[in-house]
């Protein structure tokens, strides 16, 4: 019973390119299974996943948004994702909890850039898909030539299930290669039939294409094939299920879903070739105590609890939802869980299964399922929730690194409590969304994925929070770093009357590339006694977050506190907190210090004609563009890398030079060092702010 429920349930994700109809798809998915009793369309800001105001009103898809809903006696948890890059991190997270994916190419625009970031992404995790080729109504849709792109930039190993009945304006339906029959449309009705005289030899040969690519994943298939025996359609949707599970094919699907042409089919192929809790088998995670011990969770009922936070959304009416995947076990409303991560324990108020903006309270939930929590208080995005007498550690999520900032102060001092508030809020909701106050120049430095991030952020603490606030201009998010090692000895000594103050401390600041900021104590014998050891952990910690140089946060820094000596009575946590701080300060010379900037890696998709003034233009800007390949008749995909900072204002310029037809998408790279010049000019302007302000 148990088993068999689990094995019924689907966990997906419809993501895609931005404009490539995930969000409408998914309006007709739950038409058709009538969770909706009209369809909600993007264009006109109704669409049932899009419930933000900022949604409604840019026409895009900005947070995920999950919803249950019912086919062929299968729960499917469906999760529509955002397009824009700017809001990658709303795929990670989504991924990382996901059993498949629906992938939607437009058939026009084939693989676009953002279509390959998700796709890698899906690699990270592992996650089995299908495809669905969209749009196949618009002029210039060729679903072979979408396939070609998927096996080429993709590697995805794509197969046909289905041929388009009609090209353009004219296709009318699909021909379903696995049972053989044509699908037409009209409105909402569908019609199956005989396959056309016309179209029998081209289904014929694409359905031998399709098994020949089975048969090299299935041995019983490979025998009747070699036998020349018949080939029923339950056993080509039982070896493409197997390949689906083992990431060797990705079906490919189509259809119009704006016409409500072919989502009836998808939903078919969601139910046939993607995984169930149990198909993806085990999850696996390990011993907070020690981290080289393994532990495992089967998706049942009967095993102890375990669940990861991937969302968290503060709602007006019910306060914080914590958005969980639970993987096994059982949890019940009004009961009590631990969050591992945070070593906390936690009670559960209600339990909700979210209808994009609605909600249903739910009295348990089970392996295998997504809901949202209430009244938990510790927990955020990555942590995991699990039976406190059977405590497991999950995968974390991970979280791309912020390349813009933008400075923000409330129009007065009565807002200001009310902009810390919702920024802490917001922050909790969103980890790719950092915030820091500048305690020398008083000032709030929100930092996001990019400028479209920002705007939104903002947008929500006027509409959302009711907070009045100035912004300035987006800047580029540099970071700091060091070239070499240095070792430093610092003594703090400071007489105040009655007690002073005193600590003592030798260290070594060296590079760390590509492990982050990492703190060491090596001091032995009671030097420096344990107590204060932490206080000169946060002091190393304070400069790295406030940088040295020019006010950036450093990275990839290692710090080992080597030796060092105290007093009985003058000695403090305070004393060695700042004793750090300024032996740090006066210890890293600006010489070995190291301005970092934003390395982005760009795509455009331009006509032959524009595409010498445009790499002229991307070279003028300190990039370079390393790879060219043909996009469709007459276009080029130019792929390359280029700083951040010289790229405001690309988006006008591109249009100038390609007069509106060249397009393009940029996504964060890599950090590189600032040349020498730029990098003095940066620091002058800090010296001078701090000049300023003192």
């Amino acid at each position: 019973m148990e088993q068999s429920i689990i094995q019924k349930m689907r966990n997906i994700g419809i993501v895609a390119h931005i404009d490539a109809g995930k969000t409408t798809t998914t309006e007709r998915i739950l038409y058709l299974t009538g969770v909706t009793r009209k369809v909600g369309e993007v264009h006109d800001g109704q669409a049932v996943m899009d419930f933000m105001k900022q949604e409604q009103e840019r026409g895009i898809t900005i947070t995920s948004a999950a919803i249950t809903t019912d086919w062929r006696n299968h729960q499917i948890n469906i999760i529509d994702t955002p397009g824009h890059i700017d809001f990658t991190l709303e795929v990670e997270r989504s991924l990382r909890v996901l059993d498949g994916i629906v992938m939607v190419f437009c058939a026009v625009g084939g693989v676009e850039p953002q279509s390959e970031t998700v796709w890698h992404q899906a690699d990270r995790y592992k996650v089995p898909r299908i495809a669905f080729v969209n749009k196949m109504d618009r002029p210039g849709g060729d679903l072979a030539q979408t396939i070609d792109m998927m096996n080429e930039m993709l590697g995805a190993n794509a197969v046909a299930f289905q041929l388009p009945i009609g090209s353009e304006e004219h296709f009318s339906g699909i021909i379903d290669l696995v049972e053989m029959k044509a699908i037409t449309y009209k409105d909402l009705d569908m019609e199956i039939s005989e396959i056309p005289g016309e179209l029998q030899e081209e289904a014929a040969r694409k359905r031998e294409e399709l098994i020949e690519k089975l048969v090299d994943f299935d041995e019983k298939l490979m025998e009747k094939y070699v036998e020349e025996e018949p080939i029923y359609p339950e056993e080509i949707k039982a070896a493409a299920r197997n390949a689906v599970l083992r990431l060797l094919i990705t079906p490919v699907f189509c259809g119009s879903a704006f016409k409500n042409k072919g989502v009836r089919k998808l939903l078919d192929a969601i139910v046939d070739y993607l995984p169930s809790p149990i198909d993806r088998g085990i999850v696996l995670g390990y011993d907070k105590e020690n981290p080289e011990v393994t532990i495992s969770r089967r998706p049942s009922w009967k095993r102890p609890f375990s669940a990861l936070a991937f969302k968290i959304i503060n709602d007006t009416y019910v306060g914080q939802q914590t958005f969980i995947r639970v993987y096994s076990g059982e949890l019940h409303s009004s009961s009590y869980i631990y969050n591992s991560t945070k070593d906390k324990r936690e009670r559960i108020g209600r339990i909700l299964r979210i209808h994009a903006d609605e909600r249903k309270e739910l009295p348990v939930i089970r392996a295998g399922d997504i809901a949202a929590l209430i009244g938990v208080k510790f927990t955020t995005t990555g942590d995991t929730l699990c039976d406190e007498a059977n405590p497991i550690l999950l995968e974390n999520i991970h979280y791309p690194q912020t390349v813009i900032d933008m400075k923000i102060s409330p129009t007065s001092i009565k807002e200001r409590d009310k902009l810390g508030i919702a920024l802490n809020k917001m922050a909790l909701e969103d980890p790719s969304f950092k915030v820091r106050f500048d305690s020398e120049t008083d000032e709030t430095v929100i930092s996001g994925m990019g400028e479209l991030h920002l705007e939104v952020i903002v947008d929500r603490l006027k509409t959302e929070h009711n907070v009045a606030v100035e912004v300035g201009k987006p800047a580029v998010a540099f970071r700091e770093t060091i070239t070499r090692e240095v070792r430093h000895g610092y003594k703090f000594r400071k007489q105040t009357g009655g007690h002073g103050q005193y600590a003592h401390i030798l260290f070594r600041i060296e590079p760390n590339p590509g492990k982050g900021i990492e703190f060491l104590d090596k001091i032995t014998g009671g030097n420096i006694p344990k107590e204060y050891i932490p206080a000169v952990e946060k002091g190393f910690l304070k400069i790295m977050e406030e940088g040295l140089l020019a006010g950036y946060p450093m990275v990839d820094i290692r710090f080992t506190l080597l030796d060092g000596s105290f007093h009985p009575v003058d000695s403090s946590e305070v004393a060695f907190r700042t004793c750090t701080e300024l032996g740090l300060k006066e210890g890293v010379k600006k010489e070995i210090s190291r301005l970092l900037e934003p390395i982005m890696k760009i795509e455009i998709n331009t006509p032959d004609e524009f595409m010498g003034e445009i790499i002229g233009d991307i070279n003028r800007r300190r990039g370079n563009i390393g790879n060219m390949r043909r996009y469709r008749k007459g276009s080029q995909k130019l792929a390359g890398k280029v700083p951040l900072m010289e790229m405001f204002g690309y988006a006008s310029t591109l249009r100038t030079i390609s007069s509106g037809r060249a397009n393009y998408s940029m996504e964060f790279l890599q950090y590189a060092p600032l040349p020498k010049a730029s990098q003095d000019e940066i620091a002058a302007e800090k010296r001078a702010k701090d000049k300023k302000s003192s």
